[in-house]
């Protein structure tokens, strides 16, 4: 314990100095008041089984130097970016709102009812299409229809889902 209270008598010993070497830095003596202060802290905080600092003044001011600029430096990117706060603000959310899942839900329930009504074949072509990735002449194939057909099961199944969800009257 009584390290730190040498710890502390330096500290006030030398805080008045502390602060006017960080007020030019910091450019305000309110704001190099809570640098010093927060210099302090970590001062203190140091491990006990840390080796004695062969300069602690110097190590004091060290970390009121590294605290100032740092200061500084977040000061200069707020000053680039003023209103960030605001823009962080109204940036969505990565979730939906509670409003948005249940309408996406409804959609979604509309979609599979839309597509449970058409043939197996036009169903077929358009999960083919839609969820695989695959292209016309793939589906074709797999189908054993023509190119055109393909096309035209997929357009089918896009228009009867359109009209389905088009149906909220």
């Amino acid at each position: 314990m009584p390290e730190h209270s040498d710890n502390l008598e330096l500290y006030l010993a030398h805080r008045a100095a502390l602060v006017d070497y960080a007020a030019p830095i910091v450019g305000c003596r309110a704001q190099a008041e809570d640098v010093v202060q927060e210099a302090w802290l970590r001062f203190n905080r140091r491990s006990p089984h840390n080796q004695p600092l062969s300069q602690p003044v110097g190590y004091l001011y060290r970390i009121v130097r590294n605290l100032a600029l740092d200061l500084n430096r977040r000061l200069t990117l707020e000053k680039c970016q003023p209103d960030g706060d605001q823009m962080l603000d109204e940036l969505a959310a990565p979730t939906p709102s509670p409003e948005r899942e249940a309408l996406y839900r409804d959609e979604l329930r509309v979609l599979q009812e839309a597509l449970a009504q058409l043939p197996e074949r036009t169903r077929s072509a358009f999960h083919m299409h839609r969820l695989l990735g695959l292209t016309f002449q793939d589906i074709a194939a797999r189908l054993g229809i023509s190119v055109s057909l393909a096309h035209q099961l997929v357009r089918d199944a896009l228009t009867h889902c359109a009209e389905q969800l088009g149906d909220d009257d």
